[in-house]
């Protein structure tokens, strides 16, 4: 039994999608290893590891496994399907949050839940290339989801706001692993050290910058701090606390709001004669 390409009427899912959430059978293995969609996942996940997202195609899968370019169409319907199984395979399941009695709370929570999501990132980065086209439909990526979600679930935010902090505190993720593996990319084709690429920036801005029409830029290059050495995991750290701290204005915002003293206070009953 195989998986035909198509989408059932009940959830107008693609069928590889359907199958992984178990709506739909797998193919049964016979005597002999054959295609599968899993086997075609792992191919394309490789392919992209090694050579970057621009290298999957349905025809360099299809070559890596000894099939047919066409075999592959009767498991995977589109290329983009294809990223959205690769996405899952590569995602994994989110680990579990830290423990309600541990009193972290929400902001420990949503910190551990963003930096899972970049140990993923940084050990995927061909995964950043993915286009987004819509919310999370796989069984991982919507697990994500719900993890964030549960995060937030003693904050009193309303739903949209929820959704609104998930997609900041991911969107931050999502930049910085970017940026880090760009900056990670640039200096392996250099082949010199990280170090060296940022002293040799750092002097060409220095020839280019004038202090009367780039001030601060110029204070910066005199103080040193452009040429410094700085881990990216502190400067992740320092980024992810900030973007926290504005979510706890709102949090915090939205608390005075409700607070009960406030209501009455703030009623023609509560005020004092």
């Amino acid at each position: 039994m195989t998986e035909e390409r198509g989408s059932s009427g009940g959830t107008g899912l693609p069928a590889s999608i359907e199958a992984a959430w178990g709506l739909r059978a797998r193919p049964v293995k016979g005597p002999k290893p054959g295609l599968s969609l899993a086997r075609i996942v792992d191919a394309a996940v490789a392919v992209a590891a090694s050579e970057g997202l621009g290298g999957v195609s349905m025809g360099r899968v299809a070559k890596d496994l000894g099939a047919s370019t066409m075999s592959l169409y009767r498991y995977v319907s589109a290329k983009d399907e294809l990223y959205v199984l690769m996405q899952e395979a590569a995602m994994g399941p989110p680990p579990p949050l830290p423990a309600p009695e541990r009193g972290g709370g929400w902001r420990e929570a949503l910190a551990r839940w963003a930096c899972a999501q970049r140990r993923v990132f940084h050990r995927n980065l061909w995964m950043l290339r993915i286009p987004v086209s819509g919310p999370p439909v796989s069984p991982n990526s919507v697990a994500w989801w719900e993890q964030g979600l549960q995060a937030l679930e003693e904050t009193g935010l309303d739903a949209g706001e929820k959704v609104s902090v998930i997609l900041l505190v991911n969107g931050f993720v999502r930049n910085e692993a970017l940026l880090m593996g760009d900056l990670a990319a640039a200096v392996a084709a250099r082949g010199v050290p990280a170090q060296e690429v940022t002293d040799g920036h750092t002097r060409t801005l220095d020839r280019l910058v004038d202090p009367v029409r780039h001030p601060s830029l110029s204070r910066l290059l005199e103080s040193g701090a452009l040429g410094a050495s700085r881990e990216p995991d502190d400067e992740f750290g320092f980024g992810l606390e900030r973007v926290l701290d504005g979510i706890e204005v709102l949090v915090r915002a939205r608390s005075a709001s409700r607070s009960p003293s406030r209501s009455r206070s703030s009623s023609p009953s509560g005020s004092r004669a």
